[in-house]
């Protein structure tokens, strides 16, 4: 599969569509889901074109693995739910049909702000 220029995040990426951001940096922007799922939802995508975390660790450079890492935990503080604060969230990615991804650009959600529950219902 070819990366599509035209999904969501794709336009987000270049502005042809807002978002309510958390947080940005040279390698991943992040932004609060439009219909969340829990008290706090937000989602974390990397700027470069990946399709899903598979094409994210067979292409992307060492240095956008670590600032997508970096950003994940950067956006947990900020939403004041990291376990430095004594709290927790999830972090989910889905890949591919069978994983449950709806848009075809790598990306996590992160969930906090209260107990999640199990893992897969």
């Amino acid at each position: 599969m070819n990366y599509d220029d035209n999904n969501i995040f794709a336009k987000i990426l270049n502005g042809k569509i807002p978002c309510n951001k958390i947080y940005e940096d040279n390698f991943v922007l992040s932004f609060y889901d439009i219909n969340p799922q829990k008290k706090i939802h937000a989602l974390v995508i990397p700027k470069g074109k990946y399709i899903d975390l598979d094409d994210f660790s067979l292409n992307a450079s060492p240095e956008e693995m670590v600032g997508l890492i970096k950003g994940i935990n950067k956006v947990a503080k900020k939403l004041n739910v990291s376990t430095d604060l004594g709290r927790g969230y999830r972090v989910l990615s889905n890949i591919s049909d069978h994983g449950g991804q709806e848009v075809p650009h790598l990306h996590f959600h992160l969930f906090g702000g209260e107990k999640i529950g199990r893992m897969v219902e």
